[in-house]
């Protein structure tokens, strides 16, 4: 997508985004087949529900009608949440992903997979745990320090209000 296309797209959808309380993580539009495939990612600190992209679908699909920013071409929209595999490189995702088991890759080399406890404005407080047997142990990591972050999925972990009763 073209850098004039993609700052028209948002600065035409950022606002409606965000009279929803919600943030446009990105816009991506591709090719699919014959027709163009507009992809727009929102999300919340409360995440979003299905309801909300389908409202936020309809008056993005009018507001998109009533411009001229995507030509005379056929196009396909999404509107969706990131979903849980996204890369984490915002420091509001960061604190949304307080409390979840997340991947790191280091800028000196290596990764580390800990626990997101704490996030301010110059890093986070993990947990990273303990492997065959040991107690988990506390770590400090700044945010220049990290390359990459994505959450990592949790099939068995209790839920907060399991853990809680």
């Amino acid at each position: 997508m073209s850098t004039t296309q993609s700052d028209r797209l948002r600065g035409l959808l950022e606002p409606l985004v965000a009279a929803k309380g919600l943030d446009l993580e990105d816009i991506e539009l591709s090719k699919a087949g014959k027709r163009r495939m507009l992809r727009v990612i929102v999300d919340s600190d409360e995440g979003v529900e299905l309801d909300v992209c389908a409202e936020l679908s309809r008056e993005v699909s009018d507001l998109l009608d009533e411009s001229d920013v995507m030509g005379e071409d056929e196009y396909v929209l999404e509107v969706s949440s990131p979903g849980a595999d996204r890369p984490l490189t915002e420091h509001r995702h960061y604190v949304r992903a307080t409390g979840r088991l997340v991947k790191f890759q280091l800028t000196e080399g290596g990764e580390l997979i800990a626990r997101i406890l704490d996030v301010d404005d110059e890093g986070m407080d993990l947990e990273v745990p303990g492997v065959k047997g040991r107690k988990a142990t506390a770590r400090r990591i700044a945010f220049t320090d990290i390359a990459k972050a994505r959450v990592e999925i949790e099939f068995n972990r209790k839920d907060k209000k399991e853990e809680e009763a």
